[in-house]
């Protein structure tokens, strides 16, 4: 698979580094954008900043010589871990400023998957808004929201109970945890 993931300044740096984790660039080619405001923020978060395994080509945010930024050349799908609500809010409205704004709007237009993964909390009206314009829009939305149910052990394993959803819903299998009730090997 095509794979394009886009980090935004949002809390939540963790979630974007297990799915690189968790995705082999042997077998899908990955891409990856950050937005302007998300290398503060990794940098904060992260012990070493986001760690691209090798094989994975990074674009800069205002590039719009990358080859998603065509309705010609979609990924098969994009994700946006951790998203913003300002990120969030300029897709649903069509915004193409930067990098990763266009290629969710071509990712939208052209019909492909858009996982949208938004860590914010307490919730408005504007962003249940913005939520009910990307779900009648095709987008998928994955909120950061942690299960507890396999008794993670570690930070990396409560982010693990979301990007396992993320993975599911890209078509991408793994082992990063239980399935609820799974019969034991």
């Amino acid at each position: 698979m095509r794979l394009l993931i886009a980090v935004t300044g949002a809390s939540g740096s963790i979630y974007a580094q297990r799915l690189l984790d968790s995705l082999d660039p042997s077998r899908h080619e990955i891409h990856v954008i950050l937005s302007q405001y998300a290398p503060q923020v990794v940098a904060t978060e992260l012990d070493g900043g986001l760690r691209l395994p090798d094989g994975v080509t990074a674009h800069g945010f205002r590039s719009m010589n990358l080859p998603f930024a065509s309705g010609s050349n979609p990924p098969e799908a994009m994700v946006v871990i951790p998203c913003s609500m300002g990120t969030l809010g300029r897709i649903a409205h069509g915004v193409s400023s930067d990098a990763v704004l266009r290629c969710a709007d071509v990712v939208l237009k052209e019909r492909r998957k858009l996982i949208l993964v938004p860590r914010e909390t307490p919730l408005s009206l504007v962003h249940v808004r913005n939520f009910e314009l990307l779900l009648q829009a095709g987008a998928t939305l994955i909120p950061a929201n942690p299960s507890y149910y396999s008794r993670p052990q570690s930070v990396a394993d409560v982010a693990d109970t979301v990007v396992a959803r993320v993975l599911d819903h890209m078509g991408v299998p793994h082992q990063l945890q239980p399935r609820w009730c799974e019969e034991p090997e």
